[in-house]
């Protein structure tokens, strides 16, 4: 199959959406097929009768299901799928922890997958190394410690332990005494491949490297990307929903990057052409424009792909990815790794610096989160599989219907899912914050470095300053950089104010004022630039 010509281009700030995709790129189709939904270990088994079911939209569902909505319950014949969709494990796979740039050279980064407590450092060579994140004297956090010497060292006591998680010193142990041989930290093996740093999350069987994703794209001569960190408030799932659904794109990020439209909203068209253990893969597109065919892909545990390869107008094939990595951050609470790039640089990336388009990605997230918090909220409480809650169109929400049901087939494997016919919530459910709205989002994104209003210098996942700046240094860096030259400037006015005051000749104070004029300016753009950077997107619709 040849790739055909694409008459239309990407914009640079589309780093959030989903991209079109010729055919030449996707897999050869074969016969679509489910494995049956499983039964969540220690959870609730759902039947197609269902529990609770909405008795007054029965009947009318029943009527439009075949032309509109999605089928409810899917026959599946694939025996080899479901075997190995049995024995499915979450340990058994690679998560994305960081980017290795963002990674600190100088000091511990606390981490989280589902609910494991990790801690990634680099040692003394610079090697990345990763352990359980609890001292095994106390259990204090060994992320709260310090890097001595390339050795992680527990704030608590002042225990050491090396690359390998061995305890080297203890500074209380008497002269010419053992350290105990239990006295370990449990590690984890990590790769950084392609600039992601990844973990092996079994603790008995050794890494797989055959399932450490490996995105083509980012090897070819002249492919560039950019990356970003975001710490988001609500579960994983959630977040990998509202990455493949391309409906909403138009809808939610109307004019964000330029090229969301309300007005080109309309139906879409899927073709499931692959069901596996892992995930599944197939095209979508506009019905609009049929001729521009979309590739998605989603492989366990946590991977979304979009990839656009075409050829231009001077006959050369481009290929612009993204790469959506979404790593479970505990219940309530995701981090995703965001990478997109192309082999064809667009002159505003070279024109505008990097944080301008780390802040639009975050606008892009800030425009979701209210109603993504909120469904994550009802998912928790309601604890029914996502069917009984869900009116998927055909039209639209394919994606999530395909994604929610492959969390039917291995979700057994996993610590809490909410699949489409099964599920097995959380033992504990988290306390999951709402993402504020009208003039208290206002105040709270006013002060990133404090946390919002009332809570000096705590944590706040809603807020852009710890969800993003934190984990960016180009970020953090440009907003040290743009506070001194505010505060800078701001000294200069002022000096040049009060000089005027002091000229002796109507010419030199005209020279002086004008000066403090231009510097105040200059203060003013400057702190313009630091509240693009670190506060949080309102709509006008919420703000009061």
């Amino acid at each position: 199959m040849t790739t055909p010509r694409a008459t239309t281009t990407t914009s640079p700030f589309s780093s959030l959406l989903l991209l079109p995709i010729s055919p030449s790129a996707a897999t050869p189709p074969r016969r679509a097929r489910t494995p049956p939904p499983a039964v969540a270990h220690g959870g609730v088994r759902w039947t197609a009768g269902g529990r609770r079911r909405r008795r007054g939209c029965r009947a009318a569902a029943a009527v439009v299901e075949d032309g509109v909505l999605l089928p409810k319950e899917q026959e599946d014949d694939d025996d080899e799928a479901s075997s190995s969709a049995a024995r499915y494990d979450w340990r058994e796979e690679w998560y994305p922890l960081y980017l290795a740039k963002e990674v600190p050279d100088d000091a511990a980064l606390p981490l989280t997958v589902f609910d494991r407590q990790l801690v990634l450092y680099r040692d003394a060579a610079g090697v990345l190394r990763c352990h359980e994140d609890r001292c095994p004297h106390r259990l204090a956090k060994l992320s709260e410690g310090q890097l001595v010497d390339g050795k992680l060292e527990c704030l608590y006591h002042g225990w050491q332990f090396d690359g390998e998680g061995k305890c080297v010193k203890i500074p209380q142990l008497p002269d010419g005494a053992k350290i105990p041989r239990n006295a370990c930290a449990r590690s984890y093996e990590v790769r950084d491949s392609q600039g992601v740093v990844w973990a092996w999350m079994s603790g008995t069987n050794p890494p797989d490297e055959r399932k450490l994703p490996w995105f083509e794209p980012y090897a070819r001569p002249g492919f560039t990307d950019l990356s970003t960190v975001h710490e988001l408030p609500y579960d994983h799932s959630i977040l990998l929903e509202n990455l493949m659904d391309p409906a909403h794109v138009p809808i939610s990020h109307d004019r964000t990057d330029w090229t969301a439209k309300r007005e080109d909203a309309q139906p879409l068209f899927f073709e499931v052409t692959e069901r596996t253990p892992r995930g599944f893969a197939g095209y979508w597109g506009k019905q609009r424009t049929p001729h521009l065919r979309n590739l998605l892909r989603f492989e366990a545990p946590c991977v979304l792909t979009n990839t656009l390869e075409f050829v231009d107008k001077d006959g050369k094939e481009q290929c612009f990815s993204a790469h959506f990595l979404c790593r479970p951050a505990g219940q309530g609470k995701s981090m995703l790794l965001v990478r997109f790039g192309s082999t064809q640089t667009s002159p505003l990336v070279k024109v505008l610096p990097r944080w301008y388009f780390h802040q639009n990605a975050c606008k892009v997230f800030e425009q979701d989160m209210g109603f993504l918090s909120s469904q994550n909220e009802v998912l928790l409480r309601e604890k029914v599989p996502t069917k009984e809650l869900y009116l998927n169109l055909r039209s639209s929400d394919t994606w999530v219907a395909e994604y929610r049901r492959w969390m039917d087939r291995a979700g057994h494997g996993m610590p809490y899912y909410f699949g489409h016919s099964t599920l097995s919530p959380p033992p504990v459910p988290a306390v999951v914050e709402q993402a504020p709205a009208g003039a208290v989002a206002g105040m709270s994104a006013s002060f990133p470095a404090k946390g919002g209003v009332g809570a000096t210098h705590a944590p706040n996942p809603t807020n852009r300053y710890f969800r993003h700046v934190v984990h960016c240094k180009g970020c953090r860096d440009s907003v040290k950089r743009y506070a001194s030259l505010k505060n800078a400037f701001a000294a200069l006015a002022a000096a040049a104010v009060a000089a005027a005051i002091l000229a002796a000749t109507r010419q030199l104070k005209a020279v002086l004022l004008a000066s403090a004029a231009a510097l105040a300016a200059a203060s003013y753009a400057c702190n313009w630039v630091l509240s693009l950077i670190t506060t949080n997107f309102i709509r006008t619709h919420r703000r009061l």
